[in-house]
């Protein structure tokens, strides 16, 4: 019997650790095992490792030091930019668009909150923004590029318009800050992350997304910016984040964000390239597939589609047993048997979310592996599961 090959296509969801990171991880899990708050020699030789990892970092996203707070992944950096911001100003208001991450929608949830829909595409317009902004708006939260559907948003346009409106409101003599926060947990390995040229005030990344080690993350902290700490203990992260700090997280995570900008040019391409090919192939086979999300402004390694008619968890099942990894929507809500609120709010009905799945390309996908997936789709859809 012929053996299923094993295609991955869920790299949005985990990569897997690049080895080159792993092989600098490995001596804090033994050598250097040493709690960098200690005083003797070789816990400060570990402390100084960390900050040579945080200037590192620093360094490749043009700010400083002191601006980056550690954290253990994603959700744990939105937790602690909308709750670090909000528990500071408990009656202002928070917006963000309707397809962020769950970890910004049930953070904001717990105070004055308000969402801006976005365009079919998922593209959020700022003069849709700019109409639920109001004098009491002190932070606004808008996903870089989505998880689902890998639309890419004009965080440029959306910070100029920030920046426009605060500087109204010191002319008129209101004190209220007005911050914007991006989630760029998928963009670091094609998006250029320079966060001046960004212009936000502040910034997630997530370590498990980029060939780094899961559980590590970070959340850039524009200078001036005091939030409200989720975690008291031991002051550590400026007193936000107490804890003994995870220093193999730490090194692996640093070593990923410098790969992942230093690459990000070559690898859109070579992806895009991928993409644009399964996108072409798929359309040829199954004409009646969907695909979601901007076309123009998307990330390059993501395929999002509706199949009218199928039945998405049947079909990631079937291509599973073939040997294709694919979601069916995003992997942090995978137990909802809710249908994703990021293809309902680009105009999905409850069946048509239903029917969709999301492919993610990656550092091992080929052009072979994409032929594969398209004939087993083929196959499996000629049987229109209902």
């Amino acid at each position: 019997m012929k053996q299923a090959p094993n295609i991955y296509m869920d790299y949005a969801a985990a990569t897997p650790l690049d080895p080159k990171i792993l092989n600098k991880m490995l001596p804090y899990f033994s050598d250097n095992y040493y709690n960098p708050s200690a005083t003797y020699l070789s816990a400060q030789a570990v402390a100084q490792d960390i900050a040579e990892a945080r200037n590192k970092i620093a360094k490749g996203l043009g700010v400083k030091p002191v601006e980056i707070i550690f954290t253990a992944g994603g959700t744990e950096a939105n937790n602690l930019a909308i709750k670090g911001v909000m528990e500071r100003f408990p009656e202002a208001q928070v917006i963000t668009s309707n397809i962020e991450h769950e970890s910004v929608l049930r953070s904001a949830e717990k105070y004055s909150y308000s969402q801006v829909r976005v365009a079919s595409d998922g593209r959020l317009s700022t003069a849709n923004l700019e109409k639920e902004l109001t004098d009491k708006t002190v932070l606004v939260s808008i996903i870089l590029a989505n998880n689902e559907i890998g639309t890419i948003q004009s965080i440029r346009k959306i910070s100029a318009l920030i920046e426009k409106i605060g500087q109204a409101r010191e002319k008129s003599g209101n004190n209220m800050p007005l911050y914007l926060h991006t989630d760029a947990s998928q963009a670091p390995l094609f998006l250029d992350l320079h966060f001046s040229r960004l212009g936000v005030d502040m910034m997630t990344l997530n370590g498990g997304k980029i060939y780094g080690p899961k559980q590590s993350g970070l959340l850039v902290v524009k200078t001036g910016i005091v939030l409200y700490p989720l975690i008291d203990g031991g002051g550590q992260e400026r007193q936000l984040r107490s804890g003994t700090e995870n220093v193999p997280a730490i090194i692996g995570l640093s070593e990923a964000i410098i790969s992942a900008q230093k690459h990000h040019k070559s690898e859109s391409l070579r992806l895009t390239k991928l993409r644009d090919w399964f996108i072409t192939e798929l359309s040829r086979e199954i004409p009646d597939a969907l695909i979601n999300g901007s076309l123009k402004y998307r990330l390059p390694n993501n395929i999002n589609i509706t199949i009218p008619g199928t039945d998405n968890e049947r079909i990631m099942m079937e291509l599973d047993e073939l040997g294709i990894q694919c979601a069916v929507g995003s992997a942090c809500s995978a137990s909802n048997d809710q249908p994703s609120h990021v293809l309902e709010a680009i105009g999905l009905t409850d069946e048509g979310a239903q029917s969709s799945l999301r492919f993610s390309l990656g550092r091992t996908t080929t052009k072979q592996d994409i032929n594969y997936v398209i004939k087993s789709l083929k196959k499996i859809c000629s049987k229109k599961y209902i």
